[in-house]
């Protein structure tokens, strides 16, 4: 059973990642962030998963997520290997990516978004463990990893990159297993929303007393970006509606939706490397960063060009999901979602 508001979110993170990616623009980070909403949406996925299957969700998820991956390294590392890249034994991190692959110097670039699937990775591994403490001692374990943030920001532990990772995201997916487990669903509002706005001036004061290189930019602040999200989470999944019936009511936007949710992990992979590759024209033509005409036609041209290789490649994640692969996914085939306890009505994904 589908849940088309989730769907929908996903559709927005999605969009909004790849529009951010193509303007720089900082705001959109705090209008939506998008990471930590994705993070708290595969969260939930996965909770429901291991509710339903056991451990043996965790290789359903990765065979899911891989395969994606795969293809892309397909192209881009031997590429890499002829332009630069020394062949070492962690070329094998393309095919697992526990730790941050190797590349070289535009390849760096181009394929930055990796460090979502090595998060991603890192979490579904540990979903086993961290739901079983969840369920026994649900606030002590939801509270760690910004406890465990918070003891980074200010300097009292200095931590290896990884758990800094932890820190900042896997709080959206242990938001996502309390979405499951229909705790945020059951807050009141005289509670969900004076926490949430507590946690937004917490972290937008954070923000604004600690701006990165480019402003207010989440993606340079991790203790407010940890704060911010949460409360953005606390709010679009603890009073999430049980159905989108305008989608549901208009053929071209459920298609639209279902496609990119089909495609997600496709989207994502692929989107970067176009990104860079378009940035050389706005030298050549002639158009500066802050041309709205200019960035419109990048952004659409991007979305042109993704849209390209995924009709050429995104039928992987059918494979991967054991779909009956599509050049283009069909709609939805609604069912009415019912009200049912958290996230139950489960979203039929591959990056989240």
């Amino acid at each position: 059973m589908r849940n088309r508001y989730l769907d929908l979110l996903r559709f927005l993170a999605i969009v909004r990642v790849v529009v951010y990616h193509v303007t720089g623009w900082a705001t959109l980070t705090l209008v939506f962030p998008a990471m930590s909403v994705m993070f708290a949406l595969a969260g939930s996925l996965m909770a429901a998963s291991l509710a339903r299957s056991g451990p043996v969700a965790v290789g359903r998820r990765l065979r899911r997520l891989l395969p994606s991956l795969w293809v892309l390294a397909a192209v881009f590392v031997p590429a890499m290997l002829l332009t630069g890249l020394s062949l070492s034994p962690r070329v094998l991190l393309w095919l697992f990516p526990i730790a941050d692959p190797p590349a070289n110097n535009w390849g760096a670039v181009g394929l930055s978004t990796i460090w979502y699937l090595r998060d991603y990775l890192w979490f579904v591994l540990a979903s086993p463990v961290a739901l079983w403490l969840f369920r026994r001692a649900p606030l002590p374990t939801l509270l760690a990893p910004y406890v465990v943030l918070v003891t980074i920001e200010v300097g009292i532990y200095p931590a290896p990159p990884v758990v800094r990772e932890f820190g900042l995201y896997f709080g959206a997916w242990l938001l996502g297993f309390a979405h499951h487990a229909g705790m945020l669903r059951r807050l009141a509002g005289r509670v969900l929303y004076p926490l949430s706005l507590a946690l937004a001036v917490a972290g937008g004061a954070w923000i604004v007393t600690h701006p990165g290189p480019r402003g207010y930019d989440l993606n340079e602040n991790h203790l407010g970006n940890a704060l911010w999200s949460a409360a953005f989470i606390l709010v679009v999944l603890g009073r999430a509606p049980a159905g989108v019936a305008w989608l549901e009511r208009s053929r071209l936007a459920d298609r639209v939706v279902t496609v990119v949710n089909r495609r997600a992990l496709t989207i994502y992979l692929w989107h970067m490397p176009f990104v860079v590759a378009l940035t050389p024209l706005v030298d050549v033509v002639g158009w500066s960063r802050q041309d709205p005409v200019g960035l419109a036609v990048r952004v659409l041209l991007v979305f042109a060009l993704v849209g390209l290789v995924t009709l050429v490649v995104g039928w992987v994640e059918d494979v991967a999901a054991r779909r009956r692969p599509e050049l283009i996914p069909a709609g939805s085939a609604t069912v009415p979602a019912q009200r049912v306890s958290g996230a139950a009505a489960t979203v039929e994904i591959t990056a989240g």
